[in-house]
């Protein structure tokens, strides 16, 4: 039995080296056959693990094949200057397990073209990016306002208020309905969401999508995960029964609308992929991506605030001389207001929200920097590498929103802020999330000063959870009114 296991071993090895020699693969760390360079990762931040390998790396996670891609030139030059051959998205068994293979996020070919720009084409039409959203985001705004208010200036947790708010803007444009902050099926809905992405960010996933068919027989949170999934998915169908018994084909209302008429327009044209399975996979695509990344981005600026209270303190005087305490925010404002403008940037960039980045995968054989990436391999743009390198950025380390300013107090563009990713599948919503984050800051910054009971010294920035996405810690906070 062990000669045995010891010839399977080596042979498992020799075929490992012949599959290097057979493509010109970038090099890479020693791996072992069945686990790869799993042992060599740092399953809470695996991303620090990889640096040091230079900026275009071969490793085998499990089984799989991966390219990662480290620093901004490496980054930029994969995903923007050869955007069609990086433009594939990886089959993560996860993604691929909670969407049923369909939607947005996962599809790639035909399906990702037509789904893509009748999203984007669609959510334009309902206002993202224009001022009917930034009307959208400004009433929710108030509504956001007045329950920090209800606060009385006691601790709170601000993790339920902040998602209801910005789940509300994308209920808005994709289900033609906001909810009611008080609404418990909302509620769990919007921890279903959060429970996903916690999840996402653990390294029981990063086992799952190793060895997914092992643990699909194996015990498990991941059992748990996916039964809230399905929750998640009755309430998306619910909505579009609702809408299919209400639909007025001359004027939608929504996201689901457009989807509806579209897909009747081309029930018998073979080639659609305008059909009911993408409509549910990609409306949960749209309600997941919308909700936590930018309410998690909100909480944790709301932590950097109460930790720098001089900059809390700066970004209001700047939002008062040119806004005051009265008027609302509009996205107009945003080149009046250079310092609060570089201090979002700078949370944005210190956050790192996605520091591994949205899988790619090689559709076909890449030929990249003089190396071979063979169809079927994972790509990996580590956007940590380039929100933290040292090349780029004065301090990568430190919070500081000089980063985006000139020596005269101007603001200053950095083409290494890609927190969205770049090229053809950066983040579909990035012009929305843009406005949200200014709207809603300035908005609470008119209204409220915040700091968290212990003091900025107790305040840690770094993530709570951190590998898929870095979530930041939770605080009780106090919001002091500024206006009696």
């Amino acid at each position: 039995y062990e000669i045995t296991s010891a010839l399977v071993f080596a042979l498992l090895w020799v075929l490992l080296l012949r599959g290097r020699r057979k493509w010109h693969l970038p090099p890479g760390p020693s791996s072992v056959p069945i686990i790869g360079n799993l042992l060599q990762l740092d399953p809470k931040a695996p991303y620090n693990s990889l640096e040091r390998y230079g900026p275009v790396v071969t490793l085998y996670l499990g089984p799989q094949r991966v390219v990662v891609l480290i620093g901004y030139e490496a980054v930029k030059e994969a995903l923007v200057d050869q955007a069609e051959d990086f433009i594939g998205r990886g089959p993560f068994p996860f993604l691929v397990k909670v969407t049923d293979g369909y939607g947005l996020a996962v599809s790639n070919g035909e399906r990702w073209k037509q789904l893509r720009q009748f999203t984007l084409t669609t959510l334009r039409d309902f206002g993202m990016g224009r001022k009917r959203m930034e009307q959208w985001i400004q009433e929710e705004s108030k509504h956001l306002v007045a329950r920090i208010d209800s606060t009385k200036a006691s601790p709170f947790d601000p993790t339920y208020f902040l998602s209801c708010t910005v789940s509300n803007v994308i209920c808005c444009l994709v289900f033609g309905q906001r909810f009611s902050y008080d609404d418990d099926h909302f509620l769990q809905l919007l921890q279903i969401v959060s429970a996903l992405l916690k999840f996402a960010s653990s390294p029981w996933c990063q086992l799952y999508n190793v060895f997914p068919r092992l643990m699909e027989y194996l015990p498990g949170r991941h059992h748990k995960v996916f039964g809230r999934v399905e929750t998640l998915k009755r309430f998306i169908k619910k909505k579009i029964r609702e809408h299919e018994e209400t639909l007025e084909p001359s004027s939608p209302r929504d996201y689901i609308d457009c989807f509806l008429i579209r897909l009747n327009k081309e029930k018998d044209l073979s080639t659609s992929e305008f059909h009911y399975d993408n409509l549910v996979s990609t409306v949960f695509n749209l309600y997941m991506g919308g909700t936590e990344s930018t309410s998690s981005t909100i909480r944790f600026a709301l932590s950097v605030l109460s930790k720098y209270p001089e900059i809390q303190e700066k970004m209001q005087q700047e939002i008062d001389s040119v806004i005051g305490q009265e008027r609302d925010p509009f996205m107009e404002d945003r080149k009046s207001l250079p310092f609060t403008d570089a201090v979002i940037h700078e949370i944005q960039r210190f956050m790192d929200i996605v520091p591994m980045g949205a899988p790619r995968y090689a559709l076909h054989d890449i030929s990249f920097r003089g190396y071979t990436i063979p169809k079927g391999t994972i790509i990996l743009p580590v956007l940590h590498s380039v929100l933290k390198e040292k090349k780029h950025w004065a301090t990568p380390f430190s919070f500081n929103p000089e980063h985006f300013l000139d020596h005269n107090g101007n603001f200053k563009k950095n083409p290494s802020f890609l927190p969205f990713a770049a090229g053809k599948r950066a983040c579909a919503g990035e012009s929305l999330a843009r406005m949200e984050l200014f709207i809603f800051l300035v908005s609470l910054l008119q209204n409220f000063t915040f700091f968290i009971p212990g003091g900025p010294d107790g305040i840690d920035l770094s993530p709570e959870y951190s590998s898929f996405a870095n979530i930041p810690r939770t605080y009780e906070i106090i919001a002091t009114p500024r206006r009696q």
